[in-house]
């Protein structure tokens, strides 16, 4: 049997030269894009601005959205994390993370992660295969008609490493970014990345103005290889250097992510080393209490230990956000509901 194509990884340039080589006329494909974007429909019999005829033959080649609820765990603090499974059998999350009057959404992008980060949760299954466009997309599609979340942000920071699947990722922002569509804003869209520098290298040609964010997590080349293996192909010196070559290209302020790990990356070394790279780079840290693994030996540090290391680097003339855990409750920690399912 024939694998139906999925129309959310089509861009509307792509659908519109779908439908010419078809017959049909181009409007039919604007007609269905905004279908799917504007109105939330998932399944072609829904289409009925569309001849019965057309929506029987469509339905026989194309699907909506690939994606299935497997899971839904809500937070007491309002986090709410969505296990999918895939057609494949194999199972991504999508997390919800309200703040104010922002509904951030935290995109995966790989069904597992191949970097196996020490102490992260979604590379201790193995990677298995990158996401498609589509089901990329369909993550923000099932938030917003699925479950009625006004989406104010999205970010590239779930399950997997974006700029190792690049391509699709780059598509899906094309196609959220879509005027006819759900017109969501470069600027309220941020990849995060842990250092893949041929990906970040690519990314400078990239005609959407995203934000950035890199994943440090220490200053010491020697401890963050011991934390982050890529640190071994792509060292921190260069990644620094790679991302003053985006900027410089013209690329948005960076944003240094930082997991603070009790007892281990919390001290004034780090701090200070840390601080020398926000600088360099003219970026602004955001520092994030560790969310413990059970499989994992790390622990997270004490509140005040964690307004110790802001007041270090505030102390150093560099800008601090502290990113409130979320989802503590409910396992939110990028992994750990699909590595059960997995």
């Amino acid at each position: 049997m024939k694998q139906k194509l999925c129309l959310t990884s089509f861009s509307l340039a792509e659908l519109e030269e779908y439908f010419k080589k078809t017959g049909e006329r181009a409007y039919r494909a604007r007609q269905i894009f905004q279908g799917i974007y504007r109105r939330g429909l998932t399944a072609l019999v829904a289409f009925t601005d569309l001849p019965l005829a057309l929506r029987n033959r469509l339905a026989g080649e194309l699907t909506i959205n690939p994606l299935e609820l497997e899971q839904a765990a809500s937070s007491a603090d309002g986090t709410v994390k969505y296990l999918f499974r895939l057609p494949d059998g194999f199972f991504v999350e999508t997390v919800l993370i309200p703040a104010g009057d922002r509904k951030t959404a935290c995109l995966s992008t790989q069904v597992g992660c191949k970097f196996r980060c020490a102490f992260c949760a979604s590379g201790l299954n193995g990677f298995k295969r990158n996401l498609s466009a589509g089901e990329i997309v369909g993550q923000v599609l099932a938030l917003k008609f699925g479950f009625g979340h006004n989406l104010t942000n999205l970010v590239f920071m779930g399950m997997g490493e974006p700029l190792d699947n690049l391509d699709n990722v780059l598509k899906a922002i094309i196609i959220l970014n879509e005027e006819r569509g759900l017109n969501f804003g470069s600027r309220r869209i941020t990849v995060s990345t842990a250092g893949v520098i041929p990906g970040l290298k690519k990314l400078q040609d990239f005609e959407h103005q995203i934000n950035l964010s890199l994943s440090i997590h220490s200053s010491s080349d020697r401890l963050r290889s011991r934390l982050m293996p890529i640190n071994r192909k792509y060292p921190l010196p260069e990644l620094v250097a790679a991302a003053e070559d985006y900027l410089r290209s013209g690329g948005r302020q960076l944003t240094l992510e930082y997991i603070l790990i009790k007892d281990l990356n919390d001290n004034l070394y780090e701090a200070e080393g840390l601080a020398a790279i926000a600088r360099r780079l003219r970026a602004k840290v955001n520092l994030i209490a560790y969310s413990p693994v059970p499989q994992l030996n790390y622990s997270r540090p004490e509140a005040a230990e964690v307004a110790r290391f802001q007041r270090w680097l505030e102390e150093r003339k560099v800008k601090v956000t502290v990113r409130q855990s979320k989802g503590v409750d409910i396992a939110a920690a990028c992994g750990q509901l699909a590595g059960k399912f997995q």
